[in-house]
């Protein structure tokens, strides 16, 4: 059971020193308890005791990190079931296999597809962040395949319960901190032996949820409790069960041996059916697959996979926003005329889409409004011509923009004369009022 803030306190010098930053060890102890500040933030507290309060306080599902530098992810570390209640934590990874069983077709297709997957929304890099290299039978196309893995510059995910064809593969890859994934009943021990001797994460698997749960009992009585858990069942609805089970035991129950992030194999689940490895990869970002894997992606899969992963990964008591600043569109450049709305993400990306269908060169302005739509941000005082006169300020934009014409939003058009008082030989034209009008707006303007 987690530890009251009064439990903690217990443990505190109880100096009140203030050398935490709080006015009061109680103080303190309450926000440790809360989960808002770490136990190191008290520099008087001795290790004996900080691991006693670590233990205590963590997480029901305990935070691992693979990969290096810039590969380098946090899973795990969830507090709830449901996001609604809090924040979901670390983001479900999108993994994409190859396999020593798959076509040298497939298995090139499936690097190209990797490749391919690589852009920007809302300040995130969108890109597949893994690559599962799956051993069946052929282990030297195995270790080939593991190598032209590791030239992808992503995380690995090395799934192969032969200890020794993985200890080759080791040798290849494990400077990249890749996931060795196969531990099971029979092979736990030398599987476990490689990962502890490289520093890895343990990917675990089991027939069921008892024999995994009973591996994972042996491997943390070994001393290992940097784990993973391969949930894939014999079919999707078990699978199902198995991830909502899993995660239910950690959070409500308080089981350790469960509280670890999970794998589910969509690949394996719905081999050779893509549509429904999408649909399982949505439905598994939901509910609760740390790591999907699947045999492919393309555009068409990435777009909506990714936008679901984004909105349901994000704080839900915090609006999305965009980061303010200057976007030109369209080829723009210092000459092409300005065009100003708030940061609501919602908002950037159809202003956005509609310049970029009109095809005129913009300077499209966004400016902070904590978060708000555009006609809430005016009437909570977060958009009017101070907070446009600011921004200009703090993004120099005078001196990184020769063009003195400035587009306002239709809807708060009644700003244009303040805002022309506040940038005195600006030109401000107010746009239509709905952004789809923007197209025919922009291309007669610029004719």
């Amino acid at each position: 059971m987690a530890l009251t803030g009064l439990d903690i306190f217990k443990l505190t010098p109880k100096t009140n020193c203030k050398d935490c930053g709080n006015p009061t060890c109680m103080a303190f102890a309450m926000k440790v308890a809360q989960g808002a500040i770490p136990i190191d933030k008290c520099p008087h507290i001795s290790d004996e005791v900080k691991a006693k309060l670590d233990e205590a306080t963590a997480p029901p599902m305990k935070t691992i990190k693979i990969g290096t530098g810039e590969n380098e992810h946090s899973l795990g570390g969830e507090t709830v079931l449901y996001r609604h209640d809090k924040t979901f934590v670390s983001k479900t990874l999108y993994s994409v296999a190859v396999s020593d069983a798959y076509s040298d077709e497939q298995n090139e297709k499936a690097f190209a597809d990797i490749a391919n997957i690589d852009y920007e929304r809302i300040g995130e890099r969108m890109r597949v962040e893994a690559v599962f290299v799956d051993y069946v039978s052929d282990g030297t196309k195995f270790l080939d395949l593991v190598k032209k893995a590791n030239d992808m510059g992503r995380t690995l995910i090395i799934n192969c319960a032969d200890a020794d064809l993985a200890a080759k593969a080791l040798e290849i890859a494990a400077a990249g901190k890749p996931v060795l994934s196969g531990a099971n009943a029979s092979n736990f021990e030398a599987m476990n032996a490689l990962a502890v001797k490289h520093g890895l994460v343990l990917g675990v698997t089991g027939k069921d949820l008892a024999e995994l749960h009973d591996t994972v009992e042996k491997l943390e009585k070994a001393g290992n409790k940097n784990l993973i858990l391969d949930v894939t069942m014999a079919n999707i609805k078990d699978t199902f069960a198995a991830t909502v089970q899993v995660r239910r035991a950690a959070i409500k129950d308080g089981d350790r041996s469960f509280g670890y992030p999970s794998i589910v194999n969509a690949a394996r689940l719905a081999a050779g059916d893509r549509h429904m490895q999408t649909a399982l990869a949505s439905l598994f970002t939901l509910r609760y697959g740390s790591v999907v894997v699947l045999e492919g992606m393309s555009y068409a899969d990435a777009l909506p996979l990714f936008g679901l992963r984004q909105n349901i990964f994000t704080n839900p008591q915090k609006p999305m926003k965009v980061e303010p600043g200057i976007y030109p569109l369209n080829g723009a450049d210092e000459n092409s005329v300005c065009l100003i709305t708030v940061d609501f993400a919602l908002t950037y990306f159809v202003v956005s889409g509609e310049v970029e269908r009109s095809g005129v060169p913009v300077n499209l302005l966004i400016t902070d409004a904590g978060g708000y739509s555009v006609l809430t941000a005016w009437a909570a005082g977060k958009l009017s011509a101070s907070s446009i006169a600011k921004f200009f300020q703090e993004a120099d934009i005078e001196n990184k923009i020769k063009s003195r014409t400035l587009v306002i939003p239709g809807k708060v058009a009644v700003l244009k004369g303040e805002i022309e008082d506040k940038l005195p030989g600006w030109k401000i034209i107010p746009s239509p009022p709905e952004a789809i009008q923007l197209v025919k707006f922009l291309r007669e303007f610029n004719a």
